[in-house]
């Protein structure tokens, strides 16, 4: 076999100069892994890097959906209709990386999961960010984040702002479409409660989307996102029922129990509801 030749124009001399390894930093990245089990077992390596890279597609999603609420609010909807698309395929990302973590047999996750003390997942400051952001709130939520006043500041902030949710129906509003007031003055630091003045509003864009087109494939974006946030939710569920049965969570938690509650949580409730409100119509 030839050696493969080498391309003339590539540089060699880096020194002093902006590397690949430079701006992705990747000395801190790859260096960010530091198992605790003692003797080290060959699978917690795994279980940290499925962690962290969660971690780091939700980092995206969070950028990603303040930049859309930010649009929303200057009523530019087709511009974020990519940027929903984008959060789309990143959960399709986050969906398929429980394949990986499935691989983790639970006897192999026994011997080095005590070292995780009461750390769980429930804990992500950036899962509850994007909860948050997509508008399913809960105040209670803020005492576990306590212990760092930095973490409980932003999540408090996004709290207390209009989500996405927020944002679009007030721009439907804006447009001269029928929301109702108390939907639009509510308190946006509590959850949604579906509104059937909300789910009529959608009724008339669905049954006339030739008229409200970019508020139409406004309304099948955010249907994506939740499809895939509740896709997320059962994967989640699966794998650790695969792994650890019906234990309890570490974090304290009912474990599988308590994810089956909220796998069919959506977002955007009258977005679904709607559903079964549109007319059949005869060609």
């Amino acid at each position: 076999m030839s050696e493969r030749e080498l391309d003339p124009g590539l540089r060699r001399d880096l020194a002093d100069r902006l590397t690949y390894s430079g701006y992705l930093q990747l000395r801190t990245l790859l260096s960010a892994q530091s198992p605790l089990s003692s003797p080290v077992h060959h699978d917690e390596m795994l279980f940290i890097i499925q962690h962290q890279t969660t971690e780091l597609w939700l980092k995206l999603v969070i950028h990603e959906l303040r930049e859309a609420i930010g649009l929303v609010r200057r009523d530019e909807l087709e511009t974020t209709f990519k940027i929903l698309a984008r959060i789309k395929n990143i959960q399709a990302q986050l969906i398929g990386q429980w394949t990986v973590l499935s691989t983790l047999t639970p006897s192999e996750y026994a011997q080095f999961r005590h070292v995780l003390g009461p750390s769980s997942g429930f804990q992500s400051v950036q899962y509850r960010l994007v909860e948050f952001l997509l508008g399913n709130k809960d105040r209670r939520l803020l005492e576990f984040h306590k212990h760092s006043p930095q973490d409980h500041a932003v999540l408090e902030a996004a709290l207390t702002a209009p989500d996405l949710y927020d944002e679009f129906l007030r721009l439907l509003a804006r447009r001269g479409l029928p929301v109702p007031r108390e939907v639009l003055e509510r308190d946006v630091s509590e959850p949604h409660v579906p509104d059937p003045g909300v789910t009529g509003v959608f009724r008339t864009i669905y049954e006339s989307p030739e008229q409200h087109w970019d508020a139409y494939e406004m309304c099948e974006k955010l249907v994506d996102v939740d499809e895939q946030f509740s896709l997320w939710r059962f994967r989640h569920v699966k794998v650790v029922e695969r792994i650890i049965g019906y234990k309890r969570g570490t974090g304290g938690s009912a474990g599988v129990a308590f994810l089956r509650k909220i796998v069919e949580h959506n977002f955007f409730q009258e977005l679904w509801d709607v559903r079964t409100e549109i007319k059949d119509r005869a060609p």
